[in-house]
């Protein structure tokens, strides 16, 4: 296979555009409950309790807008 047959990484990160999206709706999906609680009723004790029970879905919300440039 020749060098210019081969994809070039923009089109690979291009093609996984679809990473960054999957992983805010797992997050948002793992904190469904919680956020419909603090919408609810927000109390500073709900608030850091989403935190730290549900850390990597915060993260993953936090890193977000790195992961979109990332794979745009």
């Amino acid at each position: 296979m020749a060098v210019s047959d081969q994809p070039s990484v923009r089109n690979r990160h291009r093609s996984a555009l679809w990473f960054p999206a999957l992983l805010v709706g797992l997050a948002l999906l793992d904190l469904r409950t919680d956020l419909l609680l603090l919408v609810d009723h927000f109390t500073v004790t709900s608030l850091l309790f989403t935190v730290r029970y549900h850390l990597l879905a915060v993260v993953v919300l936090l890193a977000s807008a790195s992961l979109w440039r990332r794979y745009q």
